[in-house]
């Protein structure tokens, strides 16, 4: 997204790009139908933390890891780096509870999206 008036990225869009990062990846392993997963995963907790800013037009790259897996929640953490740089620009984390699409009453995360998961402890 572009710049704000002090010529960086806002704060609010690093918490878009945690989502994007989270839900790119289980899209990528097969985990995740954003229209017909039965299963979906609901923020309920997020942190960020900023480190150094990030403008457009740089590249922004992510690292993703999940630091906690339960029944039915996960907690991620991210960290952002503007591309080629060792440190974070920002560190965040958020959980999802995983819902049934319809009743969004808590579910036990399947064995298919907890081996992806596992793949990032």
């Amino acid at each position: 997204m572009d710049n704000d008036a002090y010529g960086h990225v806002n704060n609010v869009v690093y918490y878009s790009w945690f989502d994007t990062v989270v839900n790119a990846y289980l899209i990528e392993h097969g985990v995740l139908d954003v229209a017909n997963s039965p299963t979906i995963g609901l923020v309920v907790e997020t942190q960020c933390n900023y480190f150094d800013s990030l403008a457009f037009p740089q590249l922004v790259e992510a690292g993703l890891r999940v630091a906690r897996l339960g029944e039915s929640s996960v907690r991620y953490e991210i960290g952002l780096f503007a591309q080629g740089t060792a440190l974070t620009a920002a560190k965040g984390h958020f959980v999802h509870v995983y819902v049934d699409r319809i009743t969004r009453r808590p579910v036990s995360i399947g064995p298919a999206l907890r081996n992806v998961l596992e793949a990032l402890r």
